[in-house]
């Protein structure tokens, strides 16, 4: 795949208490911010927000690193090229003080940044709220975010911090306890649904995580555990993304139909929108 030049996507930059990032937007509808998995928005990445704005949604994109559209995978841009991008976008993370890597019991300053995001973006696209889907180090943001009672829609895809260096760190997610008793609160008292997505041998998302999310929601998480073997194996890497890299984008395949949840969420939280009585799509 050669890289995307973002044909089809608007530019632009949303500032908040001081730091700004640059945006893209595509489609129309209700928000959902698509917070992108190390090493940036790829364009695999931009299939699943135009997939987004297929359904009747705006996808955006906030920019936290590396280079929209730019293909990482080694299969095309070779092992080296790939590996060095991957570095410089970790690197940035690691030293960016907007990212908690490794301690628990703590959201990440840059999800602050994201509520104004979701909040400016439902102001801007209107209907009832914002969806927000978080992927591999960004995956316990859209947790962290739906503290704001606009955050109708979130999805964990393969959340990855902590870091699993510890037991400890396996077993819990990057979110503060403050903020874990609001979403818990709000799952309780209006519905609130979570979905979170792995593959069951990806060791960056231990299942003593999915574990610690299920007795913290209770029913109001639903987890979409994937059997390594339903995995795309085009990507070098082992399974791990489960909406881009990894996805087996055919009827009937087990990653397609984690994908067909994700929108059939935004479908209903955000668009009002239900599956017929044969559990096709809306039209």
């Amino acid at each position: 795949m050669a890289d995307h030049d973002l044909t089809g996507f608007d530019r632009g930059t949303f500032t908040h208490d001081g730091t700004t990032h640059r945006v893209l937007r595509r489609g129309t509808g209700p928000a959902v911010i698509v917070v992108a998995e190390i090493p940036g928005i790829t364009p695999k990445v931009l299939e699943f927000a135009e997939r987004v704005a297929a359904i009747g949604c705006t996808a955006v994109l906030p920019v936290l690193f590396g280079t929209p559209g730019r293909d990482a995978d080694p299969a095309h841009v070779g092992r080296l090229k790939g590996g060095l991008y991957m570095a410089s976008s970790i690197g940035k993370v690691c030293v960016s003080r907007e990212f908690t890597v490794l301690a628990t019991g703590k959201s990440s300053r840059v999800v602050t940044w994201l509520r104004a995001l979701a909040a400016d973006e439902h102001q801007r696209c209107g209907g009832p709220g914002v969806g927000a889907v978080g992927m591999c180090l960004t995956g316990g943001f859209a947790l962290a975010m739906a503290t704001d009672e606009r955050l109708l829609a979130p999805v964990l895809s393969q959340p990855s911090l902590p870091l699993a260096v510890t037991r400890s760190r396996a077993g819990g997610i990057d979110i503060s306890a403050e903020d874990l008793a609001t979403v818990r609160g709000r799952c309780e008292r209006e519905g609130l649904r979570v979905i979170g997505l792995r593959f069951r041998g990806d060791r960056l998302v231990p299942g003593d995580r999915f574990a610690f999310l299920r007795r913290e929601l209770g029913e109001a998480f639903t987890a979409v555990e994937l059997d390594d073997s339903d995995a795309n194996p085009h990507p070098v890497s082992p399974p791990h993304s489960v909406l881009t890299d990894h996805l087996i984008d055919a009827p009937g395949q087990p990653t397609r139909a984690a994908l067909d949840e994700v929108l059939d969420l935004f479908r209903t939280r955000l668009l009002g929108q239900e599956r017929g009585p044969n559990g096709e799509a809306p039209a």
